[in-house]
């Protein structure tokens, strides 16, 4: 996937770090507190608890079982148990990339909107992404 001329991958998939950040031009990090992390994953569990997200496949249903759970215990502890390891991967295999750590809604809607600014501009009009911050 990451040989192709533009992809985007998320996740938390430490296990591919080094061939994603070896490959990518651009890395965005969201940074959120665990309790609005919390809240968002519960907010989510609530609004789909009939069925599944549009972003997951067919059968994927939300579930509050014991995996659910187990989420729930990660995304509390992923501050202070994989957060650093993360950080740390970054700095190491992304030194020529733009690293743009997000941390609020407001630089979540703020990097969007340069985004938005940059997309309906021709390239040559094009106003920088911003300075990357790690």
């Amino acid at each position: 996937m990451v040989r192709r001329d533009s992809w985007i991958i998320d996740g938390n998939y430490s296990g591919t770090f080094d061939i994603r950040f070896e490959a990518c031009d651009t890395v965005i990090f969201l940074d959120v507190p665990r309790l609005i992390c919390l809240w968002r994953v519960l907010k989510r569990r609530a609004l789909y608890r009939k069925g599944g997200r549009p972003d997951m496949a067919q059968g994927c249903d939300e579930k509050l079982d014991l995996e659910f759970l187990k989420f729930l215990r990660w995304v509390w502890d992923y501050p202070t148990r994989t957060r650093s390891k993360v950080l740390k991967l970054m700095r190491e295999n992304s030194p020529g990339e733009d690293i743009f750590l997000l941390r609020t809604q407001a630089d979540i809607e703020g990097f969007l909107k340069r985004v938005r600014c940059k997309a309906a501009r021709s390239p040559a009009d094009a106003p920088s992404w911003g300075t990357p911050r790690l």
